[in-house]
């Protein structure tokens, strides 16, 4: 059976997803530059193409604030590394400049970022995102292809759940480059982390619900269409028990919200599509009934307390790691950064720098994306980056209830936990989003 030319390109870019999240999410300065090479790539070659082309400046020109505002992102990530003679330095980041000034060290010329060199490796995560976009209204142009998509993410969470789960299963050994000991009493796959892992599964999960929604209303004489409902239910059964065999508090409390929201809307907006109602159903109760047994009833509320054992640490040093006390310690730092940021990726080094006697432990990121976005790019950088992503979304339209939802939601994943930083999540996050409005462009306009 020939391929078709659409399918070669789509299923190339599947790769590259797939690869990448093999990596730990990609969270790795070599992954994000094998993650960039290979999208770059992929991006050279289908602009080769005149239908592809013809795609690409179609989306140009409807997104050019989008993009303008977004290179200007791009730029103010490379001002961040760019060496600045020390007595300039000080208007632009006043506090780095009396940390020099203390250190007495050599030189006369030094970056706002704590960390340039993971500055630059995020400013080349960054780029991969702006290719990612740009490869997919090339590649993903009609609504066949945003279903192929949702089918291929729906594949991916089971894949790495499925793996996930055998891995816990066999008491979570470490595996090549995956330390999955860390984390012996809970899934982890290939994430290392359970937080990560389970966020990454519930954007997947979003990815399989909004199939099973919409299939049918898009292509309701598709003779497929019964058994992939029947693929993508068996991948959102795998998708569940990952999520809930991970553990992670926050991940099962959104994992439960989510389906929660999905039944409610259905029953309000959807007549029709009762095997969905029934999914959605069947999922709380395999949740409630099934793995509640299992893990014990009496868990089964504690397992959705995200916050539990938050403000009541061991010691003073726990106390310093604890997620609050990150939050608070992160929002803290920002005034002291606000204009310029102190520099994408560089909250490890932030840390250190204000708790040099933590021992061996210590905090590499923040547990709340907001304010660890807004600290490393600071109000300049969180400007550009936001006004790109409400032109991008068109976020005007926000008139649709599982829009709404969806916003309420990842509110709560951007104000308490920090796996918005893992390039796999960025990824899903951008792609099932843009193809999400994409696809719902008509209704919403």
């Amino acid at each position: 059976m020939q391929i078709s030319k659409n399918k070669k390109y789509q299923y190339s870019f599947f790769i590259i997803v797939f690869f990448n999240s093999l990596l730990n999410g990609g969270n790795s300065n070599i992954a994000i530059q094998i993650n960039f090479i290979l999208m770059v790539g992929l991006f050279l070659f289908s602009k080769q193409d005149k239908n592809y082309n013809i795609h690409l400046i179609k989306k140009l020109n409807e997104n050019k604030t989008a993009i303008f505002f977004y290179i200007f992102f791009l730029l103010f990530l490379l001002f961040q590394i760019i060496p600045i003679e020390l007595e300039f330095l000080k208007y632009f980041s006043k506090t780095k400049y009396l940390f020099l000034k203390k250190l007495e060290l050599d030189g006369n010329y030094f970056s706002i970022s704590l960390s340039p060199s993971n500055t630059f490796f995020q400013f080349l995560n960054y780029m991969t995102i702006l290719f990612i976009t740009l490869c997919m209204s090339m590649i993903f142009y009609n609504k066949s292809h945003i279903f192929r998509f949702y089918y291929f993410i729906s594949f991916l969470g089971a894949f790495h759940s499925a793996l996930g789960v055998y891995f816990y299963l066999i008491g979570n050994p470490d595996f090549l480059f995956i330390k999955n000991s860390i984390y012996e009493k809970s899934s982890t796959g290939f994430f290392i982390n359970r937080t990560v892992f389970s966020i990454f599964l519930l954007l997947c999960l979003f990815a399989s619900l909004e199939y099973l929604k919409n299939i049918e209303k898009y292509f309701p004489k598709n003779k497929n269409n019964f058994y992939n409902k029947i693929y993508i239910r068996i991948f959102v059964i795998f998708i569940s028990i990952g999520i809930i065999t991970s553990l992670s508090k926050l991940g099962n409390f959104l994992f439960l919200l989510i389906v929660i929201f999905y039944l409610f809307n259905s029953f309000l907006n959807s007549k029709k599509n009762t095997f969905f109602k029934y999914t959605l159903i069947l999922i709380i109760l395999f949740d409630v009934l099934i793995l509640g047994t299992f893990f014990g009833i009496d868990k089964l509320v504690d397992r959705f307390s995200f916050l539990t054992n938050e403000f009541t640490p061991n010691n003073l040093q726990d106390s310093n790691l604890r997620r609050i006390f990150l939050i608070k310690f992160s929002i803290a730092q920002i005034k002291d950064f606000f204009y310029f940021g102190y520099g994408a990726g560089a909250f490890e080094n932030l840390f250190y720098l204000n708790f040099n006697n933590i021992d061996n432990r210590y905090a590499s990121h923040a547990h709340s994306s907001l304010s660890e976005f807004f600290g490393e790019f600071g109000l300049l950088g969180s400007s550009f980056l936001l006004i790109s992503l409400i032109n991008l979304f068109n976020f005007k339209y926000l008139k649709d209830f599982i829009i709404t939802l969806l916003v309420f939601i990842l509110s709560i994943v951007i104000i308490f936990d920090f796996s918005l930083h893992i390039p796999s999540i960025q990824i899903l996050f951008i792609s099932l989003f843009y193809n999400f409005f994409k696809l719902n462009k008509s209704k919403l306009n």
